[in-house]
């Protein structure tokens, strides 16, 4: 019954093409070759950028596996692989049977191993899975939003000493709040107890944190571009500031000016030193009252 069930499952697997999932080239009764990945498992916390493009990546692969009716059933960041071109879905609803354990961290198994039954990691299993009880794609969702808390807040959505204690609190507890509210508010959604108040698909998942991707990167380039006209606005003040204090300190540069006046037809102007009448400066900056004119003689200011 278990072979049967194995090879189905994983012929299933082996059907999907998809860049952020692990590809199956071959499935034998008790073996997988699957594609060799060069990666590290996933690492929380994560910077908030790479949070959500990693985030949106895994909701994508989910998407494209959930329309071929493929669960994961066992979403975890240790099946999660991170290498340079992006996320990498390992054993992607391909249920592991081992004998339950006391590391809460490892894969439990919920009673007797029976068709559909739905197994686990602690940490990550949602509600329903918790009570033994069918799972869907948005058992898959429920398991997103752990591991999403988890990349933003570095720390499990849902912890315990015991694999008991975690279940329990898979079951009636939800984690802090994280910033910034508006990821909180999908982390939260994705966390609902009651499957129908979850996001109903990983296309809704995926264009909530698409959205909320745009959003965030908006403030960003708006503040940049704030600092920016400010900055010019600063360079401005200080060049016109600048060019007025160069111009007012600089010293004007003596000029020269020349002025031809005629005199009324039959009339002559005389450049005399009689001090009583008005008379014309000979170099226009002078009066000749000064000394140097008044050396000269009459004969010497006279023009004709």
């Amino acid at each position: 019954e278990f072979s049967g069930r194995f090879q189905q499952e994983a012929r299933a697997i082996a059907a999907l093409n998809h860049p952020n999932i692990c590809t199956l080239h071959d499935v034998g009764p008790d073996y997988l070759v699957m594609e060799l990945v060069d990666g590290k498992p996933l690492s929380c916390p994560q910077p908030l950028d790479s949070a959500i493009r990693y985030a949106i990546q895994i909701t994508d692969a989910l998407d494209a596996a959930h329309r071929r009716g493929i669960t994961h059933r066992d979403l975890k960041p240790a099946n999660i692989l991170i290498t340079k071109s992006g996320v990498k879905l390992l054993d992607f609803g391909l249920a592991k049977f081992t004998q339950p354990q006391t590391d809460p961290d490892a894969t439990q198994v919920m009673g007797e191993t029976q068709p559909g039954m739905i197994l686990g990691t602690p940490q990550y299993m949602s509600p329903e899975q918790v009570e033994a009880k069918e799972a869907d794609a948005r058992s898959d969702i429920f398991s997103f939003g752990a591991i999403l808390y988890e990349m933003i807040s570095g720390s499990k959505a849902f912890a315990g000493a015991t694999a008991a204690t975690v279940m329990s609190a898979v079951m009636r507890e939800m984690p802090p709040s994280i910033e910034p509210p508006a990821l909180n508010r999908i982390v939260k959604r994705c966390l609902e107890k009651d499957p129908d108040n979850r996001f109903q698909n990983a296309r809704d998942v995926k264009h909530a944190l698409e959205d909320f991707q745009l959003s965030d990167s908006e403030p960003r380039r708006a503040g940049s571009s704030r600092k920016w006209k400010l900055a010019t606005a600063v360079l401005t003040v200080a060049a016109t500031t600048f060019g007025i204090a160069y111009w007012r300190n600089t010293p004007a540069t003596a000029q020269a000016y020349h002025l031809a006046i005629m005199p009324p037809q039959g009339l002559d102007f005389d450049f005399g030193v009689d001090l009583g009448r008005t008379v014309i400066s000979p170099d226009g900056r002078k009066p000749l009252s000064s000394p140097e004119y008044r050396r000269g003689s009459e004969a010497d200011h006279k023009i004709g």
